[in-house]
């Protein structure tokens, strides 16, 4: 199959093929997997909208809007995410966030029966309304959790439900001053893990810290510089989060089979 700009390769989508389950509808369709992955990273990349998808290419937007909401509902994109981390590095996790802001367009998100607003996970910060992305990357800068606040949530109030999802025993935790209170500290000693983590100017006892450890972390930083070349990561257009953290799988899942 040509491979065309914004999509995956042959020796990329050999990585994940086997992970989709067959897909039937009442008639047959010419618009397989690769197809419509490929139609979710030109969106991502792009950062257009659905409407203006490529129909000579990948067929009707609201099919392909429909195959993602499908494979987004059902956790198929989180799990061929988690599929594709194979053997991380545990030894050095660094965590972090990025914000990202929100576009007008993500305005007026579902509410629920009570016709209150549903947490979208946008907030007003100092650069306006903004979500946050917060993340773990191993060792060697590859993504092992994600997890959204609105843009307004200060960095340690997610951390350790973040780090909940990783086993985290024997790890060393790579965190800017913003992890460095008191209760995450403790909670990482307390997994049997260790941390560098520098203190804040502040701070009334300081604690040693590895600067050249401390180095290592430059790998979140370049995740979250890899992960924006996807428009759609860049700035969100999503009404819903669960959408926007969605394009965030699908970026990723191309960084890995990298």
């Amino acid at each position: 199959m040509s491979q065309r700009r914004y999509e995956i390769s042959d020796e990329q989508w050999d990585q994940i093929k086997d992970m989709f389950p067959p897909y039937t509808t009442g008639r047959p369709s010419k618009l397989n997997e690769r197809i419509m992955f490929n139609a979710f990273l030109w969106i991502a990349r792009s950062g257009a909208a659905w409407r203006d998808l490529p129909e000579e290419r990948y067929g009707s937007w609201k099919t392909v809007y429909s195959r993602f909401c499908k494979w987004r509902d059902s956790g198929l994109l989180v799990a061929i995410f988690q599929a594709l981390q194979v053997e991380p590095d545990f030894e050095n996790l660094s965590i972090d966030s990025t914000s990202v802001k929100a576009h007008q367009h993500c305005a007026g998100g579902k509410k629920n029966a009570d016709g209150h607003e549903v947490n979208q996970h946008i907030g007003v910060s100092r650069g306006g309304k903004t979500t946050k992305l917060h993340t773990v990357v191993d060792g060697l800068g590859n993504p092992l959790a994600f997890l959204l606040t609105g843009g307004q949530v200060y960095d340690s109030v997610p951390a350790i439900e973040l780090l909940q999802e990783l086993d985290i025993t024997g790890s060393h935790i790579l965190g800017d001053k913003a992890y460095g209170s008191e209760a995450i500290r403790n909670w990482i000693t307390a997994k049997q893990a260790s941390y560098t983590i520098p203190p804040k100017a502040n701070s009334q006892n300081p604690w040693n810290v590895d600067w050249y450890r401390y180095k290592e972390r430059h790998v979140v930083e370049c995740f979250f510089n890899k992960i924006k070349h996807f428009r759609r990561v860049a700035t969100r257009y999503d009404k819903l989060a669960k959408s926007f953290l969605a394009f965030v799988y699908v970026a990723a899942i191309f960084k890995l089979t990298q």
